[in-house]
């Protein structure tokens, strides 16, 4: 796998939850930090995504927002 994006972070699936469009999908990281995208149950699907499947978080922006209390 080859790709522009710097941010590919390494997981394994332990939550899907299922719209009617659209599935959240959690990824715990190794350290336990967990990483949450929605995605189209389309691509669920197409990618077999089930939990304790190994799967990649890929972050690619153009802008990255810092705050601070």
């Amino acid at each position: 796998m080859k790709l522009s994006a710097r941010n590919v972070l390494e997981g394994t699936v332990t939550n899907l939850t299922v719209g009617s469009v659209n599935t959240e999908v959690t990824l715990r990281l190794q350290g336990g930090t967990e990483v949450v995208s929605i995605i189209t149950k389309a691509s669920v699907e197409s990618l077999g995504l089930a939990p304790g499947k190994k799967a990649y978080a890929v972050i690619k922006a153009s802008n990255v927002m810092v705050a601070v209390d």
